[in-house]
Protein backbone atom coordinates (compact mmCIF):
# COMPACT_ATOMS: atom_id res chain seq x y z
CA UNK A 1 0.00 0.00 0.00
CA UNK A 2 1.23 3.39 -0.52
CA UNK A 3 2.34 5.86 1.89
CA UNK A 4 1.79 9.14 2.43
CA UNK A 5 2.34 12.08 3.94
CA UNK A 6 0.10 14.07 6.32
CA UNK A 7 0.94 18.07 7.84
CA UNK A 8 -2.52 19.09 8.95
CA UNK A 9 -4.72 19.49 5.90
CA UNK A 10 -2.50 18.17 3.33
CA UNK A 11 -1.50 14.86 2.09
CA UNK A 12 1.09 14.21 0.20
CA UNK A 13 0.27 11.33 -1.67
CA UNK A 14 0.56 9.34 -4.90
CA UNK A 15 -2.79 8.57 -5.13
CA UNK A 16 -3.89 11.95 -4.47
CA UNK A 17 -4.09 15.53 -6.69
CA UNK A 18 -0.87 16.65 -7.01
CA UNK A 19 0.74 18.66 -4.33
CA UNK A 20 3.52 21.44 -5.21
CA UNK A 21 6.73 22.19 -3.70
CA UNK A 22 7.71 25.35 -4.86
CA UNK A 23 9.66 28.65 -4.47
CA UNK A 24 13.12 29.94 -4.96
CA UNK A 25 16.44 28.28 -5.31
CA UNK A 26 17.98 30.23 -2.65
CA UNK A 27 16.89 32.88 -0.61
CA UNK A 28 18.21 36.51 -1.86
CA UNK A 29 16.14 39.50 -0.17
CA UNK A 30 13.24 38.98 1.85
CA UNK A 31 10.65 41.45 0.00
CA UNK A 32 11.65 39.12 -3.00
CA UNK A 33 11.05 36.17 -0.49
CA UNK A 34 7.68 37.05 0.34
CA UNK A 35 6.18 38.60 -2.89
CA UNK A 36 6.82 35.15 -4.45
CA UNK A 37 5.67 33.24 -1.65
CA UNK A 38 2.31 35.50 -1.97
CA UNK A 39 1.96 34.74 -5.43
CA UNK A 40 2.38 31.00 -5.83
CA UNK A 41 0.31 30.60 -2.43
CA UNK A 42 -2.85 32.53 -4.57
CA UNK A 43 -1.96 30.60 -8.00
CA UNK A 44 -1.61 27.24 -6.50
CA UNK A 45 -4.29 27.11 -3.83
CA UNK A 46 -6.98 28.43 -6.42
CA UNK A 47 -6.12 25.75 -8.29
CA UNK A 48 -6.77 23.10 -5.59
CA UNK A 49 -3.56 22.05 -5.09
CA UNK A 50 -1.43 21.50 -1.81
CA UNK A 51 1.89 24.21 -1.76
CA UNK A 52 4.87 23.73 0.22
CA UNK A 53 7.08 26.60 -0.14
CA UNK A 54 10.79 25.89 -0.84
CA UNK A 55 13.58 28.21 -0.42
CA UNK A 56 17.59 27.30 0.13
CA UNK A 57 19.45 29.60 3.28
CA UNK A 58 22.96 28.37 1.61
CA UNK A 59 23.46 26.60 -1.34
CA UNK A 60 26.82 24.57 -0.07
CA UNK A 61 27.33 22.60 -3.29
CA UNK A 62 28.60 25.15 -5.59
CA UNK A 63 31.12 24.29 -7.88
CA UNK A 64 32.53 27.60 -8.27
CA UNK A 65 33.87 29.27 -5.14
CA UNK A 66 32.36 32.97 -6.38
CA UNK A 67 28.57 31.38 -6.94
CA UNK A 68 26.19 32.72 -4.29
CA UNK A 69 25.40 30.51 -1.47
CA UNK A 70 22.64 32.72 -0.10
CA UNK A 71 22.48 34.39 3.44
CA UNK A 72 23.43 31.58 5.59
CA UNK A 73 21.54 29.48 8.22
CA UNK A 74 20.38 32.60 10.98
CA UNK A 75 19.44 34.61 8.20
CA UNK A 76 17.47 31.71 7.00
CA UNK A 77 16.03 31.40 9.91
CA UNK A 78 14.54 34.58 10.39
CA UNK A 79 12.99 34.40 7.04
CA UNK A 80 11.87 31.17 7.72
CA UNK A 81 10.03 32.30 10.82
CA UNK A 82 8.42 34.93 9.19
CA UNK A 83 6.54 32.63 6.73
CA UNK A 84 5.73 30.30 9.21
CA UNK A 85 4.10 33.28 10.84
CA UNK A 86 1.85 34.00 8.09
CA UNK A 87 0.71 30.58 7.56
CA UNK A 88 3.32 28.78 5.62
CA UNK A 89 4.34 24.87 4.97
CA UNK A 90 7.98 24.87 4.38
CA UNK A 91 10.50 22.83 3.39
CA UNK A 92 14.47 23.04 2.91
CA UNK A 93 17.60 21.56 2.52
CA UNK A 94 20.13 21.06 5.05
CA UNK A 95 24.25 20.14 4.37
CA UNK A 96 25.64 19.87 7.74
CA UNK A 97 24.42 17.58 11.03
CA UNK A 98 24.56 20.84 12.92
CA UNK A 99 21.96 22.48 10.72
CA UNK A 100 19.37 19.65 11.20
CA UNK A 101 17.54 20.42 14.83
CA UNK A 102 17.52 24.19 14.04
CA UNK A 103 15.87 23.85 11.21
CA UNK A 104 13.51 21.17 12.15
CA UNK A 105 12.39 24.03 14.58
CA UNK A 106 10.50 26.22 12.29
CA UNK A 107 10.05 23.71 8.49
CA UNK A 108 7.58 21.21 7.91
CA UNK A 109 9.91 19.04 5.66
CA UNK A 110 13.43 18.38 5.95
CA UNK A 111 15.31 17.74 2.29
CA UNK A 112 18.46 15.76 1.62
CA UNK A 113 20.28 16.94 -1.18
CA UNK A 114 21.23 14.73 -3.93
CA UNK A 115 24.57 14.77 -3.90
CA UNK A 116 24.41 13.39 0.37
CA UNK A 117 21.12 11.17 -0.19
CA UNK A 118 23.90 8.70 1.07
CA UNK A 119 25.25 10.38 3.93
CA UNK A 120 24.49 8.45 6.96
CA UNK A 121 25.16 10.37 9.81
CA UNK A 122 22.93 13.33 8.50
CA UNK A 123 20.35 11.01 7.69
CA UNK A 124 20.52 9.62 11.04
CA UNK A 125 20.07 12.63 12.70
CA UNK A 126 16.85 14.05 9.83
CA UNK A 127 15.17 10.95 11.02
CA UNK A 128 15.39 11.13 14.54
CA UNK A 129 13.78 14.94 14.48
CA UNK A 130 10.98 13.09 13.43
CA UNK A 131 10.33 15.29 10.16
CA UNK A 132 9.07 14.19 7.00
CA UNK A 133 12.26 13.97 4.58
CA UNK A 134 12.32 14.74 1.09
CA UNK A 135 15.63 12.75 -0.38
CA UNK A 136 17.16 13.74 -3.67
CA UNK A 137 17.98 10.93 -5.72
CA UNK A 138 21.31 11.54 -6.11
CA UNK A 139 22.57 11.86 -10.09
CA UNK A 140 24.87 9.26 -10.06
CA UNK A 141 22.42 6.44 -8.52
CA UNK A 142 20.18 3.91 -9.79
CA UNK A 143 16.55 3.55 -8.81
CA UNK A 144 16.92 0.65 -6.71
CA UNK A 145 19.58 1.71 -5.07
CA UNK A 146 17.47 4.04 -3.66
CA UNK A 147 16.00 1.17 -1.23
CA UNK A 148 19.05 0.94 0.71
CA UNK A 149 18.09 4.70 1.36
CA UNK A 150 14.78 4.11 2.57
CA UNK A 151 15.74 0.87 5.02
CA UNK A 152 18.27 3.39 6.25
CA UNK A 153 15.75 5.73 7.19
CA UNK A 154 13.83 2.93 8.51
CA UNK A 155 16.65 1.62 10.52
CA UNK A 156 16.91 5.05 12.35
CA UNK A 157 12.99 4.94 13.08
CA UNK A 158 11.40 7.26 10.15
CA UNK A 159 9.23 5.84 7.84
CA UNK A 160 8.55 9.37 6.73
CA UNK A 161 10.02 9.59 3.41
CA UNK A 162 9.89 10.89 -0.13
CA UNK A 163 11.41 9.63 -2.99
CA UNK A 164 12.61 12.79 -5.14
CA UNK A 165 13.57 12.46 -8.70
CA UNK A 166 16.12 14.89 -10.35
CA UNK A 167 17.80 13.68 -13.37
CA UNK A 168 20.64 11.38 -13.69
CA UNK A 169 24.05 12.23 -14.73
CA UNK A 170 24.53 11.33 -18.89
CA UNK A 171 27.99 11.76 -19.82
CA UNK A 172 29.66 15.03 -18.86
CA UNK A 173 27.41 18.51 -18.44
CA UNK A 174 24.39 16.80 -18.99
CA UNK A 175 21.07 15.31 -17.07
CA UNK A 176 18.23 12.66 -18.33
CA UNK A 177 14.98 12.04 -16.43
CA UNK A 178 14.62 8.02 -16.76
CA UNK A 179 10.75 7.69 -16.73
CA UNK A 180 10.55 3.94 -16.69
CA UNK A 181 13.51 4.58 -13.08
CA UNK A 182 10.95 7.04 -11.75
CA UNK A 183 8.31 4.47 -12.38
CA UNK A 184 10.50 1.62 -10.25
CA UNK A 185 10.73 4.17 -7.72
CA UNK A 186 7.29 4.28 -7.09
CA UNK A 187 7.32 0.53 -6.57
CA UNK A 188 8.87 1.19 -3.38
CA UNK A 189 5.00 2.32 -2.48
CA UNK A 190 6.61 5.98 -1.39
CA UNK A 191 5.29 9.34 -2.60
CA UNK A 192 7.20 10.48 -5.90
CA UNK A 193 8.00 14.07 -6.07
CA UNK A 194 9.46 15.26 -9.16
CA UNK A 195 12.08 17.78 -9.00
CA UNK A 196 11.59 19.48 -12.92
CA UNK A 197 13.87 22.51 -12.30
CA UNK A 198 17.04 20.56 -11.62
CA UNK A 199 16.28 17.92 -14.21
CA UNK A 200 16.67 20.80 -16.20
CA UNK A 201 20.57 21.52 -15.35
CA UNK A 202 23.04 21.63 -17.55
CA UNK A 203 25.87 21.16 -14.88
CA UNK A 204 29.10 23.03 -15.58
CA UNK A 205 27.90 24.06 -18.42
CA UNK A 206 27.69 27.84 -17.44
CA UNK A 207 31.62 28.25 -16.88
CA UNK A 208 31.14 28.99 -12.97
CA UNK A 209 28.21 27.52 -12.81
CA UNK A 210 25.29 25.42 -14.41
CA UNK A 211 23.59 26.46 -17.25
CA UNK A 212 20.04 25.10 -18.08
CA UNK A 213 17.17 24.83 -20.36
CA UNK A 214 13.41 26.24 -18.25
CA UNK A 215 12.23 26.77 -21.50
CA UNK A 216 11.28 23.22 -21.38
CA UNK A 217 9.93 22.93 -17.93
CA UNK A 218 6.45 22.64 -18.69
CA UNK A 219 7.48 19.41 -21.48
CA UNK A 220 9.02 17.44 -19.01
CA UNK A 221 6.79 18.68 -15.91
CA UNK A 222 3.70 17.08 -17.87
CA UNK A 223 5.79 13.91 -18.73
CA UNK A 224 6.52 13.60 -15.15
CA UNK A 225 2.97 13.94 -14.30
CA UNK A 226 1.69 11.07 -16.84
CA UNK A 227 3.52 8.50 -14.01
CA UNK A 228 0.69 8.94 -10.94
CA UNK A 229 2.95 10.77 -8.91
CA UNK A 230 2.60 13.08 -5.54
CA UNK A 231 4.03 16.12 -6.46
CA UNK A 232 6.17 18.86 -8.43
CA UNK A 233 9.26 20.62 -7.56
CA UNK A 234 9.77 23.22 -9.30
CA UNK A 235 11.90 26.50 -8.88
CA UNK A 236 10.52 30.13 -9.97
CA UNK A 237 12.08 33.84 -10.28
CA UNK A 238 10.66 37.24 -11.19
CA UNK A 239 13.38 37.17 -13.55
CA UNK A 240 15.71 34.28 -14.08
CA UNK A 241 18.24 36.12 -16.06
CA UNK A 242 18.80 37.95 -12.64
CA UNK A 243 18.77 35.30 -10.64
CA UNK A 244 21.98 34.86 -8.09
CA UNK A 245 21.70 30.86 -8.79
CA UNK A 246 20.78 28.19 -11.04
CA UNK A 247 18.68 32.08 -13.35
CA UNK A 248 18.72 29.11 -16.49
CA UNK A 249 16.90 26.31 -14.88
CA UNK A 250 13.96 28.57 -13.73
CA UNK A 251 10.91 29.16 -14.49
CA UNK A 252 9.56 32.38 -14.87
CA UNK A 253 7.11 33.56 -12.26
CA UNK A 254 4.47 34.63 -14.81
CA UNK A 255 4.28 31.34 -16.51
CA UNK A 256 4.01 29.21 -13.70
CA UNK A 257 0.11 29.47 -13.74
CA UNK A 258 -0.20 27.91 -17.33
CA UNK A 259 2.32 25.83 -16.41
CA UNK A 260 0.06 24.42 -13.09
CA UNK A 261 -2.96 24.41 -15.10
CA UNK A 262 -1.60 22.29 -17.53
CA UNK A 263 -0.12 19.97 -15.46
CA UNK A 264 -3.23 19.51 -13.40
CA UNK A 265 -4.83 18.43 -16.75
CA UNK A 266 -2.54 15.82 -16.94
CA UNK A 267 -2.75 14.63 -13.48
CA UNK A 268 -6.46 14.79 -13.39
CA UNK A 269 -6.87 12.30 -16.47
CA UNK A 270 -4.36 10.29 -15.47
CA UNK A 271 -5.92 9.44 -11.83
CA UNK A 272 -9.51 9.91 -13.00
CA UNK A 273 -8.83 6.88 -15.44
Amino acid sequence: MTKSIKLSNIEISNSKKLSLIAGLNVLEDDQQTFEVAEKLKNIIESQGNAFIFKASFDKANRSSIDSYRGPGLDKGLETFKELKKNGYKLITDVHEINQVEKISDVVDIIQIPAFLCRQTDLIKEACQVGKPLNIKKGQFLSPDQMKNIIDKCNSFGNDQIMLCERGTSFGYDNLVVDMLGMSKLKSFHHPIIFDVTHSLQLPGKGGTSASGRGEQAEDLAKSGVSLGIAGLFIEVHPNPKKALCDGPSATPLDQFKSLLQKVNAVDEAVKNS
